[in-house]
């Protein structure tokens, strides 16, 4: 199933889980500390407040806004859109259209900062499944995007440590290629 296939059939917890994710991964871009959107993940378990999403996301943006920002140029900026593009509300069809907009633009992000050529003339290609000559740093994020959508579908908040685990494994991905990109041009 396709990328955006998931995204459509995501009930409200997935799609938030899936645009978190996506915005948890390009931490490192927004300078921000690995535990800076640990609120918000929080807050998507069963015992989680929905009510509470909207104060807790102007803590983060706070916080993010406080410590600068560890990178610039256009990967940066796509970071800080996913950002301010939160809902205040988790809300079906709010998060829907973020979780999209997040997806796209973590694609992005991992296209421009890796060395490889990607063949696709857009991500939205390999958002629709056509994966031929795909650069490596966007088919692992194309990986997993679709991983965190499918471990929210099968197994509900039981999926969130995981999908968290594997937004992790990502952030470390995103910090090293950001490191080594500014030791080359530093």
């Amino acid at each position: 199933m396709s990328l955006v296939e998931l995204i459509a059939q995501a009930d409200e917890r997935g799609l938030a889980t899936s645009a978190l994710a996506c915005l948890d991964r390009c931490v490192p871009l927004l300078g921000g500390d690995d535990e800076v959107l640990r609120p918000l993940w929080a807050n998507l378990v069963d015992a989680g407040d929905p009510g509470a999403w909207g104060g807790l996301l102007e803590e983060v943006r706070d916080r993010i806004g406080a410590g600068g920002g560890a990178a610039g140029g256009e990967a940066a900026q796509l970071a800080r859109r996913m950002l301010a593009a939160a809902p205040e509300t988790r809300a079906a069809d709010e998060v829907r259209t973020w979780a999209d907009a997040c997806s796209v633009a973590s694609l992005r992000v991992h296209r421009l900062l890796d060395p490889a050529e990607d063949g696709a003339d857009s991500v939205e290609a390999r958002r629709e499944g056509r994966t031929e000559c795909m650069s490596p740093l966007v088919a692992a994020e194309l990986r997993r995007q679709i991983q965190v959508l499918e471990l929210l579908a099968g197994h509900g908040a039981g999926g969130l440590r995981q999908a968290l685990e594997v937004s992790i494994e990502g952030r470390r991905v995103l910090r090293a290629v950001v490191s080594r990109r500014a030791r080359v041009g530093g």
